[in-house]
């Protein structure tokens, strides 16, 4: 067990009740996907995963201590006065990470999200997928156990979408295979409205019913080791996304 969310509740000042009751856990190396309709308290739940914000009633507990963090909003956020290095290294500087060293970590993350030979570029000279590219590579920089994905593809077209889709699997299996040899499992929480997008990346599904958020129904689908090659285009993709539909449907 890695973390444990237990009777979680947000009320904003404005009256909106965004969380009621929501409790999962999360296992070291997961791949989870948070899934329910527009408002329903998704951001939310990660804001309070990650300590951003507090709730009002339960509480979040991790098993040997809250783990370094990584938080991927909906939108890139990038720094325009500071090139991608810039960008990319912002988390080891405001560790005080020495410049030397922290170059090396950010290069080291842009080149795993394939943007080698963009570090000078500014964000101005960049698409939204490589923004995107670029917040992926600032959340990894400073080698997190948990990554925090809030919609980070919704904005972008399908294209673009689909290969981040697959970068984000490519990374995710690399540190489930460095964890064999060394403690370097990445936990992923994925925040998406996509139900094909769910079941393509993740291994578990949370859905959560309308506002204020409740935990509906907790769908574990195939291990990624056990997909067949041309997964999106098999019957066995089309059943994961009949499951989770059908729990969205009784869900609302």
């Amino acid at each position: 067990m890695l973390l444990s969310a237990t009777h979680l509740a947000k009320r904003f000042p404005n009256g909106v009740a965004a969380l009621d009751d929501l409790s999962f856990s999360l296992t070291t190396g997961d791949f989870v996907s948070l899934l329910g309709p527009s408002g329903c308290g998704k951001s939310t739940a990660l804001r309070l995963i990650a300590g951003l914000l507090a709730p009002d009633r339960g509480n979040v507990t991790y098993e040997n201590g809250k783990p370094d963090i990584g938080f991927v909003f909906q939108e890139p956020t990038l720094m325009p006065w500071g090139d991608a290095l810039a960008n990319a290294r912002l988390p080891l500087d405001l560790k005080k990470m020495p410049r030397a060293e922290a170059d090396v970590a950010a290069r080291a993350a842009l080149a795993r999200v394939g943007l080698a030979g963009f570090e000078t570029a500014m964000p101005r000279e960049l698409s939204g997928g490589m923004k995107m590219r670029v917040s992926i590579a600032r959340a990894l920089a400073a080698k997190p156990k948990i990554l925090l994905l809030d919609e980070p593809f919704a904005a972008l077209d399908e294209i673009t979408r689909a290969s981040l889709n697959e970068d984000l699997l490519r990374l995710w299996r690399e540190h489930r295979e460095r964890s064999k040899q060394k403690n370097e499992s990445l936990t992923i929480l994925f925040v998406t409205h996509s139900v094909a997008e769910s079941c393509y990346l993740s291994e578990r599904v949370l859905v959560l019913s309308p506002r204020p958020g409740r935990l509906t129904a907790d769908i574990a689908l195939p291990k990624q080791a056990e997909r067949a090659p041309g997964f999106r285009l098999s019957p066995q993709f089309l059943d994961c996304q009949r499951a989770v539909s059908q729990a969205l449907e009784r869900a609302a």
